[in-house]
């Protein structure tokens, strides 16, 4: 489920049916007692019924275990006022496909997004300074992990991914590494696009900020099949492209168009 920018504004807390997907509007509250270990507001069964949550504005911190063990939530989508994702917020959310974070997002706690072993790719944005141990662990089909050069990154977050399975670090059989090889792992993981012309377009196309005209440029400049390149873990520009939530203005069907209509010297 994509929501609009536009659409924020007629939201209003509350768990209930939206586009046939039972959603919750999330205002902030704190849904889950840590010290007495009993649920707040809706009880277990309606938590685990939520197949969306939709982070309302104005909701700057997702505290931690919110939505830990909420096994049906499929989506996330996140209104720019986060900041803050608390330890194990959405811990073992095994349904979890697709997240937005918010463009302002500053910290994500230890075990944040542990055990969510459906999430295949997660978009870091540049606002983002410090991701905590674990927080993507366990997480099996995780494969793209975008993370700007200045966000400090905690210990094994990534361990048991598919990630760290397609990365030459030696792990041992159950996915994890070194605690000493740490710093070299997320080194690793901000340089997969590394900073030279062969990986430009899947630099625009993983970015926060995906703009068309850079992506056109490129694809002019390196051809159509630059597209389908794919980089040392097997992922493709277009790939990321469709899994990037920051890119929903994109429509890779007319660059493509584009550049065709222009090597035949047609008008675009």
């Amino acid at each position: 489920m994509r929501v609009q920018t536009e659409e924020w504004r007629r939201f209003i807390p509350g768990s209930r049916m939206y586009k046939s997907k039972k959603t919750l509007f999330y205002n902030g509250e704190i849904l889950w007692d840590v010290e007495n270990h009993e649920y707040r507001v809706y009880d277990e069964a309606e938590q685990h019924s939520w197949e969306v949550v939709i982070v309302l504005p104005g909701v700057e911190v997702i505290p931690g275990c919110t939505f830990e063990g909420c096994g049906n939530i499929e989506t996330v989508v996140m209104s720019d006022s986060v900041r803050r994702i608390e330890d194990s917020a959405f811990d073992d959310c095994e349904s979890l496909e697709f997240v937005k974070l918010s463009r302002n997002l500053e910290f994500i706690g230890r075990f944040a997004f542990n055990m969510c072993i459906s999430l295949s790719s997660i978009f870091i944005p540049p606002s983002c300074r410090q991701i905590g141990n674990w927080a993507f662990a366990y997480c099996h089909r995780l494969i793209i992990l975008h993370v700007p050069r200045q966000t400090q990154l905690g210990e094994n977050v990534i361990a048991r991914t598919a990630l760290i399975g397609a990365s030459t670090f030696e792990i041992d059989e159950s996915g994890h590494y070194e605690t000493s090889i740490s710093a070299n792992v997320n080194e690793w993981i901000k340089n997969i696009n590394r900073n030279d012309d062969q990986y430009a377009l899947h630099r625009a196309c993983s970015c926060y900020n995906p703009i068309t005209e850079v992506i056109y440029e490129i694809v002019k400049r390196q051809g159509l099949m630059s597209f389908q390149r794919k980089n040392e873990v097997g992922i493709t520009p277009l790939e990321y492209l469709e899994a990037n939530p920051f890119a929903e203005d994109i429509d890779q069907s007319s660059v493509m168009k584009r550049y065709v209509l222009e090597m035949m010297g047609e008008a675009v």
